[in-house]
């Protein structure tokens, strides 16, 4: 599908639109400045058999020219030259060459695009760009800053599928289980969100970013399928159910996710009971809260000449468990980053499993609940101090626990801060 938008100023005629099918036709570039490696790209995207004509040419160009990919004739345009093809572009930074170009090309009927005077021009090169099978082209009535600065907003448009997604002609079925992020609702994916639009239902988790909800038409249902510590909870086999019921009824759906479906998501759970009902299943990636969240509070789970591994572990039952697979005594011998999740009500009985298996009482911790969110706070501690430090906050989930050395990373960074702020 090709969208060309047209807001004019004051010209009496406006232009004809065309998308012009470029494949293996022949055009000519008089010129070999900076706009002409701007323009020769876009052509050899579109398929064109490119010839440049110019005494000489940039860096990039000659590139392109060692690559094979265009034809480079050094010497000054001549009368001649727009003979056989099917475009030229007359961008050299003199008016009167230009001129000349356009002149020749008139006379043989091929369309002429003058860089240099858009009132003199055959034709215009509108701002584009391309958003899958969408390509979008911009004319400003001869402003190429205004005709960029629309296309901008329209290519954001398609890329967060405010603008088409839900009137797509190829509209996806079954079901996608999309990541969501860590919370912050722009950290979803474009994937993620062109996907959501599309949906017919979507099922969600508490922690999926919700504020994507409100966007979305009054038609779609939405069904709540949150898991809530200590409170009601929506079983694993009933949002297994909805999913199915809903693809049986035609409906494209979208169960969203906090973080990405596949940490500690149920994910494959999902996709599992999918197969066996025979739905097709698309799996869009989130930014895991594991990663995304001590970033957030300036904290690399690596760093270099610190931290070399980092380890990932889901703490929704404490250490000594029999449901437990977490080998504590292999973690508490390594020094690499630990990142809990769901470790808020389990924090006491872990930071002792930690320290009884090596881990040094003084290593440092970091705490940081509601990442990537308006509200998000986070408290620095020991493995020693840790659990008293938490209740004293009062933290709650969701919460992220990082354990290592690499919590001093963000201290650094605040001293440094405080340095520079400071007067002389």
């Amino acid at each position: 599908m090709s969208v060309t938008w047209s807001t004019e100023r004051e010209i009496s005629v406006p232009p004809y639109l065309l998308g012009l099918r470029l494949g293996g036709r022949r055009v000519l570039v008089v010129g070999g400045g900076r706009v002409a490696q701007r323009r020769v790209p876009a052509l050899l995207a579109a398929g064109a058999d490119v010839t440049v004509i110019a005494p000489e040419i940039t860096p990039a160009l000659d590139d392109l020219v060692a690559d094979g990919r265009i034809t480079w004739t050094a010497r000054p345009f001549e009368t001649g030259d727009c003979d056989g093809v099917w475009l030229v572009q007359a961008v050299t930074d003199d008016p009167k060459v230009n001129a000349a170009v356009a002149a020749e090309a008139e006379a043989r009927r091929v369309w002429c695009v003058r860089a240099d005077d858009a009132e003199a021009s055959a034709a215009w090169t509108p701002a584009s760009g391309s958003v899958g099978e969408t390509t979008v082209g911009v004319l400003a009535g001869g402003d190429p800053r205004r005709a960029a600065g629309i296309r901008d907003a329209v290519l954001d448009g398609l890329r967060d599928a405010t603008l088409e997604a839900r009137h797509s002609r190829t509209k996806p079925t079954g079901v996608a289980l999309v990541g969501g992020g860590p919370g912050d609702p722009g950290l979803i994916t474009v994937r993620g969100r062109q996907l959501l639009a599309q949906a017919d239902v979507v099922i969600t988790d508490r922690l999926a970013p919700r504020e994507l909800l409100d966007e979305l038409p009054a038609d779609v249902e939405i069904i709540d399928a949150a898991k809530i510590p200590y409170g009601r909870t929506v079983t694993q086999d009933r949002i297994n159910e909805h999913i199915v019921e809903q693809v049986r009824l035609g409906k494209f759906v979208v169960r969203l996710k906090g973080g990405d479906p596949f940490v500690f998501g149920r994910g494959g759970e999902e996709l599992i009971h999918c197969a066996k009902h025979g739905i097709p299943v698309l799996v869009v990636p989130g930014i895991t809260s594991a990663v995304a969240v001590p970033s957030a509070a300036g904290i690399p789970v690596t760093h270099r000449g610190v931290a070399q591994e980092f380890h990932v572990v889901s703490a929704h039952v404490p250490p000594g468990d029999p449901a437990s697979t977490v080998d504590w005594a292999a973690l508490g011998r390594a020094n690499g980053t630990l990142v809990l999740l769901m470790a808020v009500e389990r924090m006491e009985r872990i930071a002792e499993t930690l320290v009884r298996y090596g881990r040094s009482s003084g290593t440092p911790v970091a705490v940081i609940q509601d990442g990537t969110l308006p509200g998000q706070r986070a408290l620095t501690a020991t493995l020693g101090t840790v659990a008293e430090e938490m209740a004293a906050s009062g933290v709650r989930p969701p919460a992220i626990v990082v354990v290592g050395d690499v919590v001093t990373v963000a201290q650094q960074v605040e001293n440094i801060r405080a340095d520079m702020g400071r007067d002389p």
